[in-house]
């Protein structure tokens, strides 16, 4: 889906310089006006034969100039890792791995659960079944485990993304599991928190209220200067996406008071530590 939207956003700045409608571009390809508007956002997928066509169009017909572009249209048609957990992963988080596997910097307020790009195994085991309460074949409870985990790679990939996560206190105070468990995550956090890309911080409860009131969300940031910056909010049975500038702003406001509240790095180490000690 990514790499839809930066060839969308292309082929838009593209035909915009050269004062073609869409109406014209989408005569060009035996296409209609709104799929043309489709393409460019990225919501649809883009055949090369068609890129082709509209570059030509466009005036592009270099070869050096045409072949980014029909590479990235035949890549994107390519299907993600993700797509093979499809018996387990609902459409709409789909989206969001696929957004979160292309992010450059990835900003999250949790105050359930440890994040799931931080989870252990057996934490995410005891979270998956007492969130279902038992309405899971345990064989679809694997496969689920199994692309968390899988997610977790993305930490120690060849371009992998900064995380800073701020950790409410009452998620690490809900023992999922019992003992063991607990004591096995928290130490997972302490190492989590030594890795050069990941910063996190707890916002302990001796810190009082504080202003994420509105819940969890996930702040993603790309490289690439034509995506923006957006906010992810999940719900029981979808997700929403926030990409408007006074959106995304007000959560970016939200998420910097959190830091400046919570522990920093070094104190929510020791803090972690002292909630083993008190298991």
């Amino acid at each position: 889906m990514v790499r839809r939207i930066l060839l969308g956003s292309q082929l838009r700045r593209l035909r915009e310089a050269c004062n073609v409608s869409r109406e014209e571009a989408g005569y060009a390809i035996r296409a209609s006006e709104s799929k043309i508007s489709r393409m460019e956002l990225g919501r649809v997928s883009v055949k090369p034969r068609d890129v082709a066509d509209l570059l030509t169009l466009y005036g592009v017909t270099e070869d050096a100039d045409r072949e980014p572009l029909l590479g990235l249209a035949r890549s994107s048609g390519q299907a993600g890792w993700w797509h093979s957990y499809s018996d387990v992963l609902p459409s709409w988080f789909q989206t969001y791995i696929g957004l979160e596997a292309a992010a450059e910097h990835i900003s999250t307020y949790e105050l359930q659960f440890v994040h799931g790009l931080l989870q252990t195994e057996a934490y995410a085991h005891a979270v998956m079944v007492s969130g279902h309460k038992g309405r899971l074949p345990a064989g679809e409870v694997d496969r689920r485990i199994a692309l968390r985990l899988a997610r977790q790679k993305l930490l120690v990939s060849e371009n992998a993304p900064h995380l800073h996560c701020v950790l409410d206190e009452a998620a690490l105070r809900r023992p999922y599991g019992g003992h063991k468990v607990m004591d096995e995550q928290l130490r997972t956090l302490i190492e989590f928190s030594e890795y050069p890309n990941v910063t996190l911080q707890v916002v302990a409860f001796a810190q009082g209220g504080h202003v994420a009131e509105s819940g969890a969300f996930t702040l993603l940031r790309f490289a690439e200067t034509e995506l923006s910056d957006l906010v992810y909010l999940e719900q029981l049975t979808g997700a929403l996406y926030l990409d408007k500038r006074e959106e995304v702003t007000a959560y970016q406001g939200v998420l910097g008071r959190l830091r400046n509240s919570a522990l920093s790095e070094h104190a929510t180490r020791e803090h972690l530590e002292w909630l083993r000690g008190r298991l």
